[in-house]
């Protein structure tokens, strides 16, 4: 006689969260603002990671550029060429690796720090809450990108800096938000089950607080990407990126140096501006589609 075995604890979560994930996804693929934003967003993630593949990294040199300075859209270059004779499109795809990864890295590190503030002030509150919450009012009022462009001036201009400089300023509003939602959390009663069973505060935050918050994170996240990528083109259009590296914002601020608004030239300022805007409009699209998702009450159109 064979007796069937029941599964473990650690396959009964993770067939929790494969059956959440499948939720998840039947819910987004009904908004259709959201499909068309992750659809843009995969789009630009293959041309970014196929970039060496297609155009290659010589096409960022200026000493054996194919063709003349500024020469308007053609057969042989589609988007014209910058004024070095560098053709456009391949710059502008090879520049799509650094505006994207910069804008990822620093919306992971300012959604970081906010929400080890916004927890560790919901959850321990007293002084310590004050104190960190009063830091987060002085950032809130202080404009993040005076701030952010202070802090790239001082430090050496590098992918770090301004990854360094987007985050640490951009985490205020991600501290309030999962600071109200902890505040929630810790209010309902399973929370006073758990402290009365001996659950210390490592407990309460790691299993039950941060499970509860994790969705207001990741929906966070998606919107905090499309803002540090125009962040990241600023700085870069002041030139206070890494002028060692190709990117959106430091083609931008190229045409910019040599006189193309002026000039007429208008290829060599649409593309990279309108690269910019459509990743930061997939990113909202996605970002208010999974707050949607997440938080049906929001009543996001779809």
């Amino acid at each position: 006689m064979t007796t069937d075995t029941a599964p473990g604890p650690r396959a009964l979560a993770w067939q929790r969260r494969r059956r959440s994930a499948v939720r998840f996804w039947q819910r987004y693929r009904t908004h259709g603002a959201g499909l068309a934003g992750l659809a843009a967003l995969l789009l630009f993630g293959l041309v970014a990671l196929t970039a060496p593949l297609t155009v290659g990294s010589g096409v960022t040199g200026v000493t054996d550029a194919p063709g003349a300075p500024l020469e308007p859209p053609s057969g042989e270059f589609l988007l014209g060429t910058d004024r070095f004779g560098r053709d456009l499109l391949g710059l502008v795809i090879w520049g799509s690796r650094v505006s994207l990864l910069v804008g990822l890295l620093a919306a992971v590190l300012s959604v970081a720090i906010g929400a080890v503030v916004g927890i560790s002030a919901g959850h321990f509150r007293g002084v310590y809450a004050t104190v960190l919450m009063r830091i987060t009012d002085w950032f809130l009022v202080m404009p993040t990108l005076v701030l952010a462009i202070a802090l790239a001036t001082v430090m050496s201009r590098s992918l770090g800096t301004v990854i360094l400089a987007i985050g640490v300023t951009s985490w205020p509003t991600t501290a309030r938000l999962v600071r109200a939602q902890t505040l929630a959390v810790e209010s309902r009663p399973y929370i006073e089950r758990a402290r009365a069973l001996g659950g210390g505060h490592w407990h309460v935050m790691t299993r039950h607080v941060v499970p509860n918050v994790m969705p207001l994170v990741l929906a966070q996240t998606t919107l905090m990407i499309s803002s540090s990528v125009l962040a990241e083109a600023t700085l870069a259009f002041l030139g206070l990126g890494d002028p060692t590296v190709i990117s959106w914002g430091g083609l931008l601020q190229d045409a910019r140096e040599a006189g193309a608004v002026s000039a007429g030239d208008w290829w060599y300022l649409v593309p990279p501006g309108l690269a910019i805007a459509l990743v930061a409009l997939a990113f909202t699209l996605c970002g208010r589609a999974v707050e949607s998702v997440l938080n049906p009450r929001l009543g996001v159109a779809r």
